[in-house]
């Protein structure tokens, strides 16, 4: 799901909203299975419903991540192998990432940034396919879409950056679900992993960049004579315990 760009095929000429979705099958499902993510998360960001409703649609809108994930997969790697071969070109993509992303928290305590991620991709990936609906309808449909769609795409690194951050802090956060009782002891190791694959995407550079200007702003404030000794000495050290841990292949 975390992929940048879409494979895209062109709409069929003269052809309605209606054919163009049939002859398009499966980025069909893919989108409207995000439409669905970002219904489930808005109405878990925004609990209208009552709290218990809210926390069924944080595992609906991360079910329905998942289900994009795993035909987004196909579409990239579409010959299945049960192989180490096969599982190794899987890990590369960013769709197995986020398929491994769900089913870390789909079952966990809900947590509120661990929903941003998916509904942000979610999002902006079902823009690009909207635009092309859109497209098929007329020239001119639904403008008041189109402009948000636009705003969208303006703002498209900034949301990028966002989601690297929530990505990066959902780390710590695990840890803290722990020893708070309200995670599993193996959650944050699983996370590690994901972390260390969202660190080396080949398509998504985002939460690399995002951990280097994080060292850096640490760094610069830590060196100021005003920094307390404890505490540059204690971010030092961190930052050197997330260097040795950092994927080497990055």
């Amino acid at each position: 799901m975390a992929d940048t760009e879409e494979e895209r095929s062109p709409p069929p000429q003269g052809g309605g909203s209606v054919q163009f979705l049939l002859a398009n099958k499966l980025e069909t499902a893919m989108w409207l299975s995000r439409l669905f993510t970002v219904y489930c998360s808005v109405l878990f960001i925004l609990p209208l419903l009552g709290l218990q409703e809210a926390a069924n649609f944080y595992q609906r809108a991360l079910l329905a991540n998942a289900l994009t994930s795993a035909l987004r997969l196909h579409q990239r790697l579409p010959h299945f192998q049960l192989s180490r071969a096969f599982l190794a070109l899987a890990l590369l993509e960013d769709s197995c990432h986020y398929l491994l992303f769900s089913l870390i928290f789909v079952n966990s305590f809900p947590v509120t940034m661990s929903i941003f991620p998916v509904f942000l991709f979610s999002l902006l990936h079902a823009t690009t396919y909207t635009k092309r609906v859109l497209n098929a309808m007329g020239p001119s449909s639904l403008a008041f879409v189109r402009t948000f769609l636009d705003k969208l795409a303006t703002n498209q690194q900034s949301i990028l950056k966002f989601i690297a951050c929530n990505e990066i802090f959902l780390m710590p956060a695990t840890v803290f679900m722990l020893f708070s009782g309200q995670g599993s002891l193996i959650q944050p190791f699983i996370y590690y992993r994901f972390l260390s694959l969202r660190y080396s995407s080949r398509r998504n550079p985002y939460c690399r960049t995002l951990f280097t200007e994080l060292r850096i702003l640490i760094e610069h404030v830590t060196m100021k004579p005003a920094c307390p000794v404890f505490l540059r000495r204690m971010c030092l050290n961190s930052i050197a315990l997330v260097s040795r841990l950092a994927p080497t292949g990055a």
